[in-house]
């Protein structure tokens, strides 16, 4: 199974990819993914089987194209989500942000 980017359609396995993930926003279930070949950052929510990319919108995260990961599992902690991937899986935590 190989993920693309979607800005540069380069080509990741589970791991190079999940391991790219950089933060957890819990408040709206997103994800924030650099990518290692070209750079960009996407937001993206992890649901059951497949990934969600989109932008905030009206204080929620509008999903508005879907890559689908069969098998892909997701659980949310505290401050962090837990992704799983048949018999690998992946902990993306919250950033703590400081008070401005």
């Amino acid at each position: 199974m190989l993920i693309p980017c979607l800005a540069c359609e380069s080509r990741f396995g589970p791991d190079e990819y999940f391991n790219a993930c950089s933060d957890y926003n819990r408040g709206l279930d997103l994800v924030s993914w650099t990518c290692p070949h070209c750079g960009n950052r996407d937001d993206l929510r992890v649901l059951p089987g497949e990934l969600g990319f989109g932008y905030p919108h009206r204080g929620r995260f509008a999903v508005h194209d879907r890559v689908r990961v069969p098998g892909l599992r997701r659980q949310r902690g505290e401050l962090r989500l837990d992704i799983s991937l048949e018999r690998s899986s992946w902990r993306v935590h919250t950033r703590l942000r400081q008070p401005a």
